[in-house]
């Protein structure tokens, strides 16, 4: 099938489960004994029972049994181990899918004594040898053995206790406590074996010189040299211990000590040197001779010939005192991971090497030692490749935490416009790599979700196992942001943070991306504009760069507030924004006034929302009749509404005067001048003819000691001198006048203005608005609606309170059946209304003044 491959390795059988088959699955390990028991492989209990469970090259998974393990089956030369493994794509392994497979593999001759130092835990065994006069022994009555020590097994041959060597005492356990404190303990036909995790109690760390003399050591310091590695010692996890076991009515000792390095590795000029001792202490004690067998190596548990081993340009060398293996970092036989230190993506170079050393000595004649080692280099930064399209290679290698963000520019002609796709190549990376999520705007996105915000995601696999990811946007995704740049052109920026993660360690680390492609599909805005009798109209139709620009009047921001203050009419329904103007109104520029005609522009300019760099300018120009600015009453009042024309931005509307220089305008803006009088006053001269009357006047402005007007503005007013008109009388009684009292609904509005002038009420964001005693508050209510010249505004009462309910007591009367209220000094003041722009029935609204004062109760303030 492919999930598993095996093989046999002396007295170690090793099963590999590819990555492939275990992608996006999760794992769980059993093994099963002769007698069909199922047992759950974990990290103690692999310790104990002779497995050893790792991650090999990348992902792959590679199991490792000891041919002494728990549960395999030794018979003569041939050990069998079944595991089970179950797979599943959830957490909680349900749908989990069962593979069984039994391995047998032939080992022998068994040394008197082997050794395994496993990366989790050490293995010794011993031949178990009786003597032949205690075999021949005759046992003449039934073993009395549970009668006199009954923690004793039953059985002919069997350990019995464990006694541990330490520097400062010495220490028994019985079977049972020895394998309650995790030490593996068995016996076969032959050997006896004890297995110790290198976390066990017992365990000491002692360190074993290789080289270093006390003459080497003294020349090394007259030297200033620092001694190496091999000088100062290679620490080793030791454990003496001897092994009790009965056979018949004797008990027999064996030397169970096991010594395993733990260190013993430089890394220096690209190089891996790993140095063994060939001798320590509590495997050589009592021995006065001995002689190396066999000193072999390889990688993965295969044996290198000295041929191979030359090939991958690896070092063997068997000294006097140490074996030293040396390997050129990145040589065949290892592999690189992943590896993330402090956020910064790099990699690591692995090597699962292992030595055979097998010598003869005086003591137990033949010991083999086989010792594997996982090597693995520090942390070396990585380079991160960073491609778009075939344009465009920038490789970046000072990590992430000084190159806070990649950058890639992408000419316009890298896009594939008829797809309207930005794309981006992010790798190589290796297959241990995972892509997770993107961050877009802020906002985390599992890769399976990507597409819904417009990305597509592709992952290409290399011939080397190595791996990349291609991020496919569209344009048209809101992720990617427009910015207007010049001509048709416009800049789309891709800001994405890709977040990975690494198996097994799973690690995660960030690369944030961002891209800058110039796009040649730049719509600008356009605009048409027309004229009413009475306003002017601007329509912009909007195009595909404008999204954040903002309409303005000069530097004037246009607002639905600020619209809303001068009554222009502002709309923007996505696809159009329109602007309705009067055409007496402040931004309205005059220039060509005629007798007949008067010229009226209004400019809009938009400008980019952050930079508020000017974008697009816009104007509509129209001709208005002036009679829009002339006002002739029945009743022989006029108002003339005078306007400041362009190129006289210096001319002081309030300046303005009539030729009876006495008659000033009634209101005045930045613009223009209301002048409001009877045509029988303010110089005004009359013309008759057989039908009409007709008043002029003229608007006039004299600068300081000049009697000649630097403005003039006339007008004329035409009554019918005789008229006759038809009217039908009939005489009814009239009925008693009656008030009833009449429904309807009725919108108001009360403000606070800042000034006396009431040109700007406070706004809600304004409130609450900070006044001191006695300084001025200047009110306002206005009938909103209905609009009907027949109604008059009056008010009744008005009262303040201390507290937000108009119900609560103090009070404090402003207004007093319709009347100011002129106790004290706080008398309320009543101000005319008088007709303007904004106001076009004054009857409609009332405006009073009052001071600002505080309640009191006897002497002390009831607020601040």
């Amino acid at each position: 099938t492919g999930l598993m491959s095996l093989e046999c390795s002396g007295n170690l059988l090793r099963i590999t489960l590819s990555a492939e088959y275990l992608e996006d699955k999760y794992l769980s390990l059993f093994v099963i004994d002769q007698s069909g028991t199922v047992w759950e492989l974990d990290g103690a209990m692999a310790a104990q029972c002779g497995y050893t469970v790792t991650y090999s090259i990348w992902r792959s998974i590679e199991f490792r049994a000891s041919a002494l393990s728990c549960h395999s089956h030794l018979e003569e030369d041939v050990f069998t181990v079944t595991i089970q493994i179950k797979a599943s794509h959830t957490p909680d392994m349900s749908n989990a899918t069962t593979h069984l497979k039994s391995a047998s593999c032939h080992y022998g001759p068994w040394s008197p004594r082997e050794l395994i130092c496993e990366s989790n835990y050490m293995e010794v065994s011993v031949r178990r040898e009786v003597p032949q006069t205690i075999k021949d022994f005759i046992q003449d009555e039934p073993e009395d053995w549970s009668l006199v020590f009954p923690e004793a097994k039953a059985e002919e041959a069997s350990i019995w206790q464990i006694v541990f060597h330490q520097p400062e005492e010495k220490r028994a356990l019985l079977l049972s406590n020895a394998w309650g404190a995790g030490y593996g303990l068995n016996t076969t036909d032959s050997r006896v074996l004890l297995r110790v995790p290198y976390t066990a109690a017992q365990v000491q760390l002692i360190e074993v010189g290789v080289l270093l003399l006390a003459q080497q050591a003294a020349r090394l310091c007259r030297s200033n040299q620092v001694p190496s590695l091999q000088d100062q010692g290679i620490t080793f996890s030791v454990l003496r211990s001897s092994t009790f076991y009965k056979y018949q009515r004797v008990i027999l000792m064996l030397d169970t000590a096991v010594a395993c390095p733990v260190d013993g590795v430089d890394y220096t000029n690209k190089t891996i040197t790993w140095t063994v001792p060939k001798y320590t202490p509590p495997l050589s004690a009592g021995v006065t001779t001995s002689k190396d067998v066999l000193v072999e190596a390889g990688v993965d548990l295969h044996k290198l010939s000295a041929k191979e081993m030359a090939s991958r340009k690896y070092v063997l060398l068997n000294e006097l005192k140490a074996i030293t293996m040396k390997i050129p970092i990145g040589a065949e036989g290892g592999y690189y991971k992943t590896s993330v230190d402090n956020g910064q993506l790099g990699v690591k170079y692995t090597i699962n090497l292992f030595l055979e050393h097998q010598w003869e000595d005086n003591k137990r004649r033949l010991t083999k030692n086989t010792i594997i080692k996982e090597i693995e280099t520090p942390f070396e930064q990585a380079e991160v490749v960073i491609t778009s399209s075939k344009w465009l290679n920038i490789e970046f290698t000072k990590g992430f935490d000084t190159v806070k963000c990649l950058m890639l520019f992408v000419p316009f002609v890298d896009l594939n416009l008829s797809a309207r796709l930005m794309n981006v190549t992010v790798g190589t990376f290796l297959p241990d790599v995972e892509l997770v999520n993107l961050t877009i705007e802020g906002v985390a996105v599992a890769v399976p979700e990507a597409v819904q915000h417009g990305y597509l995601i592709h992952r290409t696999r290399y011939a080397n196992g190595s791996k990349a990811y291609i991020i496919e946007v569209l344009l048209d995704a809101p992720s990617v942001k427009k910015e207007y740049m010049r001509e048709d052109v416009r800049a789309c920026t891709l800001n994405v943070t890709l977040t990975f993660i690494t198996y097994p360690s799973r690690e995660t680390f960030a690369i944030p991306v961002i891209v800058l492609s110039l796009v040649k599909d730049a719509v600008l805005p356009s605009a048409r504009g027309f004229c009413d009798e009475r306003s002017l109209h601007l329509i912009i139709t909007h195009g595909n760069v404008d999204q954040n620009w903002l309409p303005f009047i000069s530097d004037w921001h246009l607002t639905q507030e600020a619209a809303q203050k001068y009554n222009y009419i502002l709309r923007d329904n996505g696809t159009h924004l329109a602007i309705s103007v009067p055409f007496l109104s402040p931004h309205v520029s005059y220039e060509g006034f005629h007798t007949s005609a008067i010229k009226a522009s209004f400019y809009l300019t938009l400008k980019d929302g952050i930079t508020l760099a000017q974008r697009r300018d816009f104007s509509v120009s129209c001709i208005f009749s002036p009679s829009e600015l002339i006002q002739c009453l029945p009743n022989g009042t006029v108002i003339i509404t005078a306007i400041k024309l362009v190129g006289g931005e210096d001319l002081d509307t309030a300046l303005l005067v009539l030729r009876d220089r006495q008659c000033k305008p009634s209101l005045v803006t930045e613009k223009t001048a209301i002048f409001k009088f009877n045509v029988n006053t303010c110089g005004t001269s009359r013309k008759f003819n057989s039908t009409t009357v007709t008043y002029e006047n003229e608007v006039l402005y004299f600068r300081p000691s000049n009697d000649t007007p630097i403005y003039q503005l006339k007008f004329l007013c035409s009554y019918a001198v005789k008229q006759t008109a038809d009217v039908q009388y009939e005489s009814k009684k009239s009925p008693p006048p009656s008030v009833k009292p009449g429904f309807g609904c009725l919108a108001l509005s009360l403000k606070l203005f800042k000034e006396k002038s009431y040109s700007e009420p406070y706004q809600e964001s304004e409130y609450p608005v900070v006044k001191y005693l006695r300084e001025a508050l200047y009110f306002e209510v206005e009938l909103l609606q209905p609009k009907d010249a027949r109604l008059d505004l009056n008010l009744d009462d008005c009262w303040a309170t201390s507290s937000q309910s108009q119900d609560s007591f103090p009070q404090w009367h402003i207004l007093v059946h319709g009347c100011e209220n002129d106790q004290g000094s706080y008398r309320t003041v009543f101000h005319k209304v008088n007709y303007s722009l904004r106001v076009k029935f004054p009857q409609h609204l009332k405006r009073f003044e009052v001071r600002m004062f505080s309640f009191v109760q006897d002497t002390s303030l009831l607020q601040e």
